[in-house]
């Protein structure tokens, strides 16, 4: 039988169906397709379920448990058993919902851009870390590249009150949207999304000062092994966002190349890896330059972020 006929199996004795009584309610739903899921191998089967559920029926999450005995409309109950299929066929749910959760921010997702994750939200933490126990970081001024759909750039406005982002993204589509999360989040007036390449567009700032942290999720997965992703992967987030040129590194190379005239002199620079590339990484960072150069591991344990300061022999006015 075909995931199709599958899922549309699943409603089959749907209690819409005349002089039935037993109906398909939240509860039931939900506690069919966990398991669903599971055999489909659907990445927290329960949680994505539970998403999927509450933007067909437009509540909130914890209202589903609240209405658990509610039914669903012959229209809900299609809609959501289309989700349940493409979800199946493993469609990120985050596009299926637009909508993804980041350092207990929502941001609105489309397929122009990644789907944000926990790992990076190390990244995040270091880099807040760093603005909190600082002397002088009051009003940091970050830099956040390649933004996609603005999450780091919203999660460090969102914690650190008083700093100043500039967000840039190469994909028009992207900083679209990073505009889009940035606006409805209310950080506009301390976040600029810029279009363009790297640091390319910084020139169309008034303000050139260098900045306190430079913080980026780059591209980090080699060209080599793009196909041999989770289909989940491969099959529907952008292609750009994940190519990192032949080794996984070659934005980093790129970002770390021009991060000297970009930085102020005890300045911070943490960037997102792959878990196999920490040695590569630390040493590319030793040889810019940077100093205090280390590797920080995700909550999972795998190496994440490499982490270092630009120390020149005279350091850059504030």
């Amino acid at each position: 039988m075909g995931l199709r006929h599958l899922a549309f199996g699943i409603f089959c004795h749907s209690p819409y169906t005349r002089g039935m009584s037993e109906v398909w309610t939240v509860r039931r739903l939900l506690e069919w397709t966990k398991p669903f899921f599971e055999r489909k191998e659907v990445d927290s089967p329960r949680l994505s379920a539970e998403l999927l559920l509450s933007h067909v029926l437009g509540v909130a999450r914890i209202k589903l448990y609240t209405d658990y005995e509610r039914p669903l409309t012959e229209t809900q109950l299609a809609a959501y058993r289309e989700l349940v299929r493409r979800a199946g066929e493993q469609e990120p749910v985050a596009y299926l919902t637009g909508r993804a959760h980041f350092f207990n921010l929502e941001l609105e997702i489309t397929r122009e851009v990644l789907i944000p994750r926990p790992d990076t939200e190390t990244l995040v933490e270091q880099a807040l870390a760093v603005i909190k126990s600082q002397p002088g970081l009051d009003a940091p001024r970050v830099l956040d590249l390649c933004t996609g759909s603005g999450c780091i750039a919203a999660a460090i406005a969102s914690r650190s009150k008083l700093a100043s982002v500039v967000a840039v993204e190469i994909s028009p589509p992207a900083v679209a949207l990073a505009r889009q999360n940035i606006n409805r989040l209310g950080f506009a007036e301390r976040v600029t999304v810029l279009h363009g390449d790297l640091y390319a567009p910084l020139a169309e700032l008034v303000d050139h000062r260098p900045f306190d942290l430079i913080v980026a999720n780059p591209p980090y997965i080699a060209s080599g092994i793009i196909d041999a992703l989770d289909r989940s992967v491969k099959d529907y987030e952008p292609h750009s966002a994940l190519d990192g040129g032949a080794d996984g590194l070659e934005i980093h190379r790129r970002i770390l190349a021009g991060l000297a005239e970009r930085l102020v002199g005890g300045g911070h620079v943490f960037l997102e890896i792959a878990f196999d590339q920490g040695a590569a990484a630390k040493q590319l960072a030793i040889d810019a330059g940077l100093g205090k150069v280390r590797i920080i591991k995700d909550s999972g344990g795998h190496e994440r972020v490499i982490a270092g300061q630009h120390l020149p022999n005279q350091a850059v006015a504030r």
